[in-house]
């Protein structure tokens, strides 16, 4: 989809170079500059717990298909380099804090100035401006943690919840997608690039949107509880007799209610007075859920799946992952491909999450090695075997 796109990207752990990938996916050609010591989550394992394990699965969803070249912009001509790569670019992706790109001569300003056509794509934990603009952030802090995510998730008196490794990262990292393709769009009509901005503390608020609205508009919003005092039953979790959990989805309260008391044989419910409408189901949700969870104990969920499934009752299990992998339906959907290996094979991974109706969908090479493309992208940008000399002999580039 994106064949002829070049992209340039400087990004470090996540967001960025998520953002990059998908793009990679999708047929841009992304050239990845790295400092000599490398994007730091290509040490994932070893950073994060002391692991010494080879495989980085997480370094390789999100720099698959990419070029790496290995420069120092911190010396002039790394800079210079790395701006020689940025004149023919279409889009530059950084996640790098705004002080440090000030400080290295690769913001926002400074490159709309320089490369007019360029759509330049910023990431940050909490924006570009604003007094802590240049605070660390990472997806835990800022998209988590800071945006209300985690405190909607659990009662006040209890912890919050840990988040999963890229949850915030990836979210954002769509958006950013979704703004540079916007910028591309503008710029087929108007010659002009655009600066993209996306922080992890913004795409954190949107998604928290429905609650952080009715905060703004009525100025409170109820504490989370237990799933035993849900007050929509019929949106709710349930553990079947074989232990196992599923969601009821009944969103709209009194369509399915009947369906759902007929699946399970608790056609009484629907006589009941206390559930006689969403109203009363609302106000009487802690006797209704117990009522529902005494039936659910009695029989297996494959059992209750049948059931549900001949009733038109709407419901999924909640899945472990090496169930998820082994889902006929994820794969129909999608959620996974086959990525070239270093050893001309293939592994099987973790899709990027948009189809283009019978378009290749298969990345065109393995996430790379560091450095590995540092010469071949450096001639391509007219770089000749006297200027490489040059920079080795600076440092700039590796021997």
């Amino acid at each position: 989809m994106l064949d002829g796109t070049r992209v340039i990207e400087m990004g470090l752990w996540v967001a960025g170079p998520a953002t990059a990938g998908i793009l990679a996916d999708w047929g841009a050609d992304v050239v990845k500059i790295e400092p000599p010591a490398g994007d730091p989550m290509r040490a994932f394992f070893r950073l994060a717990t002391g692991s010494k394990v080879d495989r980085n699965p997480p370094f390789d969803l999100d720099n698959r298909g990419k070029r790496s070249v290995v420069l120092d912009v911190r010396d002039a001509g790394g800079r210079d380099a790395a701006y020689r790569l940025l004149a023919a670019a279409d889009v530059f992706v950084t996640n790098f804090r705004p002080d440090a790109l000030a400080r290295l001569g690769f913001d926002a300003e400074t490159l709309a100035a320089r490369f007019p056509r360029l759509v330049y794509a910023g990431i940050t934990g909490y924006g570009r401006t604003g007094p802590e603009c240049d605070r660390p952030g990472y997806d835990v802090g800022a998209f988590w943690a800071r945006s209300g995510v985690a405190r909607t998730l659990a009662p006040d008196e209890a912890p919050p919840p840990q988040i999963r490794g890229g949850f915030g990262d990836h979210v954002t990292a769509l958006a950013t997608v979704a703004g540079i393709l916007a910028a591309l769009l503008e710029r087929a009509r108007s010659g002009r690039g655009r600066v993209v901005e996306t922080s992890l503390l913004r795409t954190g608020a949107y998604c928290l949107g429905w609650d952080l609205g009715i905060q703004l508009a009525f100025g409170k919003i109820k504490a989370p509880v237990p799933r035993t005092e849900v007050e929509t039953p019929l949106v709710n979790s349930y553990r079947a007799g074989c232990g196992r959990w599923f969601w009821l989805i009944g969103l709209e309260a009194d369509r399915h209610f009947p369906g759902v008391a007929r699946s399970v044989g608790r056609e009484d419910l629907l006589a009941d007075p206390r559930f006689a409408g969403a109203r009363e189901r609302r106000r009487e949700c802690r006797a209704l859920i117990a009522e529902l969870d005494r039936t659910f104990a009695t029989r297996p969920l494959a059992e209750w799946a049948e059931r549900f499934d001949r009733g038109g009752v709407w419901w999924a299990p909640v899945q472990s992952l090496d169930e998820v992998v082994a889902d006929p339906q994820a794969r129909a959907a999608g959620a996974f491909v086959d990525v070239p290996t270093r050893d001309g094979g293939t592994q099987r991974a973790v899709a990027s999450p948009v189809g283009f109706g019978g378009a290749p969908r298969a990345p065109r090479r393995p996430a790379p090695v560091l450095g590995a493309d540092t010469e071949a992208v450096l001639r391509e940008a007219g770089l000749d075997d006297a200027a490489l000399a040059a920079l080795r002999a600076e440092g700039v580039i590796p021997d």
